[in-house]
């Protein structure tokens, strides 16, 4: 006999705190894209802009597909604090490389440093991108959208405070080493706030308490730690449930994957694409404009801030594209705008870039939220929770497939 819930209260309070945990996702990580051109200065022979993105994401992926794997096995809580844990300490590693143990000097050792950093990032990516996504996709898709939408936020966040702290330090002596300790200095305080939300917020909420409850019902061992620090017993829900075995059986990874295969493509070719323009080629683009140094700042900027609002137009229900064959086609059409960036950078003014930039912004945030919205419906529980482990898998081999095609825009430069 299948066990009733309610609908809990709480969940503006839910959807507020899914947006901090999406910032705190990808906040360190963006604070290291925004100051790339302080890693330019450092490190002007080692093409920062492309490699810490390929340090950060093979590691992200390999760990992913690990996590993905076992995902049924994994206590969620354990694997999403100790992610957030990861960004804390790894933010605090960086400051001592980049600030207090160099004094701002470039050097091969200090570049390794901040590789390893990187790295470190794509750890902790792996376990709190896949684990949350993971989470909420036991839960209504408005959670979901508020993640993703505070992890486009987040990027947001950091190049506004990279803007003001070029503005601020922009002529004082080592003005971009204090902008750089500026801004870890904050994401560690941020990944700290996150480590408390997550930990002892969250969980006590009741509408995730209710989502919860019914994921364990439905045989979801995953959640069992979060629901025992909201006080909820989760020996009678099991008991119940056992009682009808016929409830408790689910689609294995494979099966859903072969349900959900264009979903999968989807969202890794809509990550390919943007990866393999931004930020290297973005960021490296050699023509000279009249903003100056302030060009690169400007089209992070606005890649970011078009990021985050493309996340929000799903919100409008009547523009929210469900179509599973059209979501296809649009996600491959994307590839249209190589061949424009191209030129754009060739021939083109910094106004094309930035219109260009724009629209890639767009369609990046867009697309991500009705694909991850759409695909755990209709699935119970643990269904839901893997499904949404193996897209975030597809996401970030999308960005790692990203990354590395950005260096086929170097060819022909003499590097």
């Amino acid at each position: 006999m299948a066990i009733q819930f309610e609908k809990g209260e709480g969940k503006f309070a839910a959807t507020v705190v899914c947006w901090l945990l999406g910032i705190g996702c990808l906040f360190s990580w963006n604070s290291m894209v925004s100051i790339i051109d302080y890693y330019a200065i450092l490190f002007p022979k080692y093409h920062p802009a492309r490699v810490l993105p390929i340090v950060y994401q093979p590691l992200a992926v390999g760990v992913l597909l690990i996590l993905s794997y076992n995902e049924a096995k994994i206590n969620t809580r354990k694997r999403n604090l100790f992610g957030y844990f990861l960004f804390f300490m790894s933010s605090l590693m960086i400051l001592v490389v980049i600030g207090l143990g160099t004094s701002g000097k470039g050097g091969i050792g200090t570049y390794v440093g901040i590789c390893i950093v990187s790295g470190a990032f794509g750890v902790g990516d792996a376990f709190v991108q896949g684990g949350m996504i993971g989470d909420l996709s036991l839960m209504c898709p408005d959670f979901i959208q508020s993640f993703l939408a505070g992890m486009a936020a987040s990027g947001v966040l950091t190049t506004g405070l990279r803007l003001i702290t070029k503005a601020a330090f922009e002529n004082s002596r080592n003005g971009l080493r204090k902008g750089a300790m500026m801004y870890f200095a904050v994401s560690m305080l941020f990944e700290l706030l996150c480590l408390i939300l997550y930990a002892y917020v969250f969980p006590k909420l009741p509408t995730v308490k209710c989502y919860r409850s019914k994921a364990a019902s439905e045989g979801s061992k995953t959640v069992f730690a979060d629901l025992a620090a909201g006080g909820i017993q989760v020996r009678t829900i099991m008991q119940a449930s056992e009682e009808n075995p016929a409830y408790m059986a689910r689609l294995n990874n494979k099966q859903l994957l072969a349900q959900n295969m264009d979903y999968a493509i989807a969202i890794f070719v809509t990550f390919v694409l943007t990866f393999s323009i931004f930020p290297g080629f973005l960021s490296e683009d050699t023509r000279k404009h009249s903003l100056g140094s302030w060009y690169v700042l400007l089209i992070i900027a606005t890649q970011n801030v078009s990021n985050l609002i493309g996340r929000y137009i799903p919100l409008i229900d009547s523009l929210k594209l469900k179509s599973r064959r059209w979501l296809l086609i649009v996600s491959f059409s994307r590839f249209l705008l190589i061949p424009c960036f191209y030129y754009a950078a060739k021939y083109g003014d910094q106004g094309w870039m930035i219109m260009l930039t724009s629209f890639l912004g767009l369609s990046q945030g867009y697309l991500p939220v009705c694909l991850l919205t759409g695909a755990p419906k209709n699935y119970k529980g643990p269904e839901k929770n893997a499904l949404g482990n193996l897209l975030v898998l597809f996401l970030g081999g999308g960005v790692l497939a990203g990354v590395t095609l950005s260096w086929v825009w170097l060819i022909g430069k003499g590097w």
